[in-house]
């Protein structure tokens, strides 16, 4: 069976709605033998005569009045599909979002985040969770929104990134450690125990890299996998942690920071979404207030 026409259904509106010939021509911008051409398609397709002369008018057949309500709100639909999305009303909005981020990140700007979101779309719900690895199925499946971090080489080609901030790594100690007090040289710097804050082996990017150009070592005792977790062990011992400036500046509250006794590279902290929600509103708005957080963080 061969397929309808589809745009047969705007001049079928029409012409039920005007039903007039002559005036559904003049509404839709056709000529009148385009638009006699046009009503014989429809007759054609519908296998009904839809208007037929009653006097000096035309009169709808039944099978016309069973169609106009119908056929009304199929092109209201469609043109709804069509029309691009309209921004969304944030205070009836209700959507739960998730967003994969490093450890350290939601303490630090969540409750900013969690506050901005409440004023603006109350019934609006965020869920966090854990950035294990820099893969990016679950951005590409559905199942993560947004995601914070440092685009590399190897992040998905087809993901969309945003530059939230810039940071570097900066040293943390509890404020009785004995690195709080005077200059910070290499040699008291590598003399401490150190934890390392990696999800592989005992490397630090991008701190065991600066040290390894200058043919150097530190004593790393504790692995752990995040910088809240780290930030946490060196208030409570005598370990130095070092871990970003402004991805933590909370937890780092009451500590002594300092800045590292070698030049390690600035590196810019990104938002991450994939591009089957670049254009939608209230993706888009949100991705807006994540900016906002750090900013004002």
């Amino acid at each position: 069976m061969q397929r309808p026409d589809l745009n047969l259904l705007v001049t079928l509106d029409v012409v039920l709605a005007e039903g007039s010939v002559t005036r559904a021509a003049r509404r839709l911008g056709l000529s009148p033998s385009a638009m006699s051409r046009s009503l014989a398609r429809l007759r054609e397709t519908t296998g009904d005569p839809l208007l037929v002369r009653a006097g000096r008018g035309l009169v709808p057949t039944p099978r016309a009045l069973e169609l106009r309500e119908v056929v009304g709100r199929l092109v209201q639909d469609a043109e709804a599909v069509l029309r691009p999305a309209e921004a969304p009303d944030l205070t009836r909005l209700e959507r739960t979002f998730t967003l994969r981020t490093s450890e350290g990140f939601v303490e630090n700007f969540g409750p900013e985040l969690i506050r901005r979101v409440g004023v603006e779309a109350p019934h609006v719900r965020l869920r966090f969770v854990q950035k294990p690895d820099k893969d990016a199925v679950p951005l590409r499946e559905g199942s993560v929104d947004l995601e914070t971090g440092v685009v590399e080489p190897t992040t998905g080609p087809e993901l969309r990134a945003r530059a939230l901030f810039r940071d570097r790594i900066v040293g943390v100690v509890r404020a009785a450690h004995p690195l709080a007090g005077g200059r910070i040289t290499r040699a008291r710097y590598l003399a401490s125990r150190h934890v390392a804050v990696t999800r592989e082996g005992t490397r630090q990017w991008p701190v065991d890299d600066a040290l390894d150009q200058l043919g150097l070592e530190r004593r790393v005792v504790t692995v752990v996998a995040g910088f809240a977790t780290a930030v946490g062990l060196a208030r409570a011992s005598d370990l130095v942690a070092s871990v970003p400036e402004r991805h933590t500046a909370n937890l780092r509250e009451g500590m002594h920071t300092f800045p590292l006794p070698m030049t390690t590279p600035e590196f810019a902290v990104s938002l991450l979404w994939h591009p089957r929600l670049d254009a939608d509103p209230a993706h888009r708005w949100l991705r807006g207030v994540v900016r906002a957080a750090c900013d004002a963080g």
